[in-house]
Order: structure tokens, then sequence, then C-alpha cells
């Protein structure tokens, strides 16, 4: 067995129209107690690129750039039974998951749900899918992890992936 770990609360904007969903934060994240804190992890050069901010800028200033750019964050295990931090230790049937179907309802303005890799699309499917309500079902996209555990996948491709969500962003200009 692993660790029984809680992820991070919700970070959403005033006006969200993204919701990004990871699987569940890993260990330098949850130490951190901050969204994707691996130095090797490319959310942030990623989405710094979308929403036209620095990458240079501290985490708080970061995190008003999501917002501002209609960006908000969670994931879809809020507490799970781990050794490590890769999705593959996860200890199935110990997951928990968030109460996304409930954040959803409170913030009507989310149009769509950006997964972060296989394993946070697998786990939505399972746990948060069902539970969505029939008269709000955002758009969602599994997308490539920006872990650095998918470090073989390019980020020029994961840029061209993870565009699908620019249409819904307001950026910087």
């Amino acid at each position: 067995m692993g660790d029984l770990l809680t992820g991070l609360p919700p970070s959403i904007g005033a006006d969200c129209r993204v919701l990004v969903l990871g699987s569940m934060p890993g260990d330098a994240s949850l130490h951190a107690a901050r969204y994707y804190a691996h130095p090797r992890n490319r959310f942030w050069p990623l989405m710094a690129s979308l929403c036209g901010f620095s990458t240079d800028l501290p985490y708080e200033a970061r995190m008003r750039g999501l917002h501002e750019g209609g960006v908000g964050l969670w994931d879809v295990i809020g507490q799970c039974e781990r050794r490590g931090s890769l999705d593959a230790s996860i200890v199935r049937g110990t997951e928990v998951a968030n109460p996304v179907a409930d954040l959803l309802v409170a913030h009507r303005s989310i149009q769509a749900i950006a997964l972060n890799g296989g394993k946070a699309a697998e786990a939505f499917r399972r746990h948060v899918e069902p539970q969505l309500p029939q008269t709000q079902r955002p758009v969602v996209f599994a997308l490539p992890s920006t872990s650095p555990a998918n470090a073989s996948f390019q980020y020029e491709r994961l840029r061209a992936a993870w565009d699908a969500i620019a249409p819904l962003l307001r950026v910087r200009g």
C-alpha cells in the first residue's frame, strides 16, 4: 500500500471558462501546496504561452494569469493512496473523487474541461462523468499530460494538442 494523500483545493477565478483537471498532484506539488510545482512539468510554460503571461512570474502571479485567461485548476482525485508521484502508483480502489459536478453547478461560466493526461481522463470517466448534470455538460478535452513522465511527447506536439482550448481563453495582449 501507499501513503494516504489529500489533494489541493480548487483554484477558480470569477469567470472561469476552462477547468483543467489533473489526476492527483505529485509529491512536489503536495509538499509545496502549489499546482504543477515539479520544475520539469511543462504545465506552466504551456499555459503561459496560451494565456500570454511570463513563466518567470511568482506562483501567485501565474495563478492570476491563469484566472485572467479564464482557466481554473483542480484534480479529478481528491484523495488516494500512492507511493511516489507517478499516476501508475495510485492504488486503484482508494481513489475518492473531488466533487467536480458540484463545482460546475457553482461555476456556470465553465464551458470546457481539459483533462491533463490519461489517468485524469480515465478517472474522470469513472468517477465524474456519471455525476455531471444533464443540463450543464461542458465540452471535455482529453489532452496529453504535461508531466515529466510524458517527456517523450515533445513540447511542440503538446502545445498543438492543448491549442484545442485556445478559443475559450482570454489572452493578454
